[in-house]
């Protein structure tokens, strides 16, 4: 199973604003800035975020994004459940699937579900806490003290 680039850059969102401090906001720009994307695409990134509870937008001069929950709240399932479209590992997994006479009895489909289901279980065990604690540096790597010293200023 592949994840889009979409859940790639949402994670990664998420894990920037939660390296911040806690309550502050974090601007789009900077965070754009931090990974080389582009600030519309993390924006379009940010909708479905801030939709299901997992980001909040502050508007205004001094406004940003922030976590909506506590970092140690947000699992990465919470997050691939958002961001990704489709999880059809085969054709079977489709509602247009190609007609199949296996399809109620194939155990290809039953290993396949169970495989989803596991990697699904992998993810609920993963927050977004556990990716960016413990990891000092990443305030440095992704520029953030450089940002938060432009902010002060």
């Amino acid at each position: 199973m592949r994840l889009t680039k979409q859940t790639n850059y949402a994670v990664r969102m998420l894990m920037y604003c939660a390296s911040a401090d806690t309550g502050s906001l974090s601007r789009v720009s900077d965070i754009a800035k931090a990974y080389g994307v582009s600030e519309l695409f993390l924006f379009k990134i940010l909708q479905p975020l801030v939709e299901a509870g997992l980001m909040e937008t502050v508007r205004g001069r001094k406004g940003g994004v922030r976590l909506a929950r506590l970092a140690a709240d947000i699992t990465l399932y919470d997050v691939v459940r958002v961001t990704e479209d489709n999880f059809a590992m085969a054709e079977c997994f489709e509602n247009d699937a190609a007609e199949c006479p296996l399809v109620e009895s194939c155990a290809l489909n039953a290993a396949l579900y169970k495989a989803l289901n596991a990697f699904f279980a992998v993810l609920q065990d993963y927050t977004i806490a556990d990716l960016v604690q413990n990891r000092p540096q990443m305030r440095m790597l992704l520029n953030m003290m450089q940002a938060e010293a432009i902010t002060v200023q």
